[in-house]
C-alpha cells in the first residue's frame, strides 16, 4: 500500500508541473537486484543545483555534504553498511527539485535526502518527502515561518540571524535602511519581518525593491539607492546576481564607507568571483565562518581543504556537513536509518561542531546556534564583528508575527506568482 501512495503522489504533483524535465544523475553505482535495494549500502540523496544561477552556491555545499559522507565511510560506515550518494541537479528551478526529490525517493531508494538552498526549492519539496513519508535536511538560513516533522533544518532561522542582524545595522550603521531581494519567498518574507522591526526600533524603511533570480539588472535599483541616500543597505539577494549588484554598487561610488551593505544570502563561496576591491569591508550576518578559530573548525577546514582544494567555506556547507552528522548519529542511536525512526531519533542529537555546540530543538527541528556578523576583509574571509554569547533557541515563528497574517502573505506570493515560490521570468530582468 506505501508503494501505492508513493506512486499517486509522485503522478499527481507532476501532473501539477507545466513542463516534465529531463532527469539528470551524477553518480549511481549499480546496487540493485530485482529492483531492491542491496541490503549492503545505505543510499542518501544530495539534490543541489549544479547548474543555473544557483549553482555558484549551491555546488560547494554538495561537496560539503560529499565530505561529510565520505568520512563516515572512512570510519566504517553505519551499522556495518557503507553509504552510497546518488546526486542530482536541481538546475536552479523549482519543477526540477520536485522532480527529482520524487525520483530520488521512489525510484532511487534513498532513505533521505540533503539538500536545497533557496526557500522556493524547499517549499516545492516539503509535500514531496511528508507524502512519501521521508525525510530532507535543509541546511540554509531562512525565513521561518514554516516547520514539519520530514525535515531538519540546520541552517538560521530569523531570531538567529535576521533580528539580531537588523538590531545590530540599526545600532550601528544608521537607521534609514535600504531593502534589496531576489524575487521570490525568503527576500519577500525576510524583509516583511524586517518592516516590522524597524517600526520597532523607530527606524525607516527609505526603500525596497526585487530583481529575480539571475537577473543582472540593477541599474534603476542603483539610482533609487543613490537618491534616497539610506545609512545601509540590507541584502537578500541570492545566487550570482550578487557579482553584477556589488559591481554596480562599485561604478556607481557606493562604498562600504559611504552606505555599507548586510548581506544575509552571500557567503565565502559566493564571493569568490567577486572582486575584492568591490567586496571588502561590507558584512554579513550567518552563524558560521570560516574564520572561526577553534579546534573544530581548523579540523574540518583542513579536511574539506584537503578533499576538495582551497576553496573558501561557507555557512551553508558548515551546516550541510553537520547535517549528515547528526543523521548519522542519529541512525546509530535507532539501529536503523528508516526515515520514519529517524524522525524522532534526530530530537536527541547535539554537536560540538565547527561553528560551536548545536543541538536539535525537539519542538521545532531546527537547531540552537549561534548568531555572529562578519566583515570582509582583502582575503574574502569575515572578522567577527559581533556575535550573540550563547546558542540562540530557534523560533520558527518570531514572537512579534501574528501567525494568520504570515499565513496570508505567504498565500499571497504563492497565488501571485502563479502556483510556484518564484516570481515568474519578465522582461528587463538582464541587461
Amino acid at each position: 500500500m506505501r508503494g501505492l501512495r508513493v506512486n499517486i503522489a509522485v503522478l499527481c504533483l507532476v501532473a501539477m508541473a507545466t513542463v516534465i524535465l529531463p532527469v539528470t544523475l551524477f553518480h549511481i553505482e549499480p546496487s540493485f537486484a530485482a529492483g531492491k535495494p542491496d541490503a549492503a549500502i545505505i543510499r542518501v540523496g544530495i539534490l543541489y543545483s549544479q547548474t543555473g544561477t544557483m549553482a555558484v552556491s549551491e555546488k560547494p555545499v554538495a561537496n560539503a555534504t560529499l565530505l561529510a559522507i565520505e568520512q563516515i565511510n572512512a570510519h566504517g560506515g553505519l551499522l556495518g553498511r557503507r553509504l552510497e550518494a546518488v546526486m542530482a541537479d536541481g538546475k536552479s528551478d523549482e519543477a526540477t527539485f520536485v522532480s527529482e526529490a520524487a525520483r530520488l525517493i521512489d525510484e532511487e531508494h534513498v532513505d533521505v535526502l540533503f539538500g536545497c538552498w533557496t526557500s522556493a526549492s524547499r517549499k516545492a519539496v516539503k509535500p514531496i518527502v511528508e507524502g512519501m513519508d521521508s525525510l530532507l535536511f535543509y541546511p540554509v538560513q531562512y525565513e521561518g515561518l514554516e516547520q514539519s516533522d520530514h525535515i531538519v533544518y540546520t541552517g538560521a532561522v530569523p531570531n538567529q540571524q535576521i533580528v539580531p542582524a537588523v538590531n545590530w545595522a540599526i545600532n550601528n550603521l544608521g537607521k534609514r535602511v535600504y531593502l534589496v531581494g531576489s524575487d521570490y519567498v525568503f527576500p519577500h518574507v525576510a524583509n516583511w519581518l524586517i518592516n516590522k522591526q524597524l517600526k520597532i526600533m523607530q527606524a525607516s524603511q527609505v526603500g525596497e525593491a526585487y530583481v529575480r533570480l539571475g537577473s543582472t539588472a540593477f541599474a534603476s535599483i542603483i539610482a533609487d539607492i543613490r537618491l534616497k541616500h539610506p545609512d545601509v543597505i540590507i541584502n537578500t539577494i541570492n545566487g550570482d546576481s550578487n557579482i553584477a549588484f556589488f559591481h554596480a554598487l562599485k561604478q556607481a561610488g557606493i562604498t562600504d564607507e559611504k552606505t555599507p551593505v548586510l548581506s544575509f544570502s552571500l557567503a565565502e563561496a559566493g564571493m569568490k568571483s567577486i572582486p575584492v576591491d568591490e567586496i571588502a569591508g561590507q558584512f554579513a550576518a550567518w552563524s558560521y565562518f570560516q574564520s572561526l578559530d577553534s579546534a573544530e573548525n581548523r579540523t574540518f577546514v583542513r579536511a574539506f581543504h584537503h578533499r576538495f582544494g582551497h576553496l573558501p567555506i561557507s555557512d551553508p556547507m558548515e551546516s550541510a556537513w553537520v547535517g549528515v552528522q547528526i543523521w548519522a548519529a542519529a541512525v546509530k542511536s535507532a539501529g536503523t536509518s528508516d526515515p520514519r525512526v529517524i524522525r524522532d531519533a534526530i530530537l536527541h542529537q547535539s554537536l560540538d561542531a565547527p561553528e560551536g555546540t548545536i543541538a536539535v530543538d525537539r519542538a521545532s527541528r531546527h537547531l540552537w546556534k549561534t548568531a555572529r556578523i562578519g566583515r570582509v576583509n582583502r582575503q574574502r574571509q569575515f572578522d567577527v564583528v559581533w556575535s550573540s554569547k550563547r546558542a540562540l533557541k530557534p523560533f520558527p515563528y518570531p514572537l512579534f508575527v501574528n501567525r494568520d497574517d504570515a499565513r496570508a502573505l505567504l498565500n499571497k506570493l504563492y497565488r501571485g506568482w502563479g502556483g510556484q515560490w518564484s516570481a515568474p521570468a519578465r522582461d528587463g530582468d538582464h541587461e
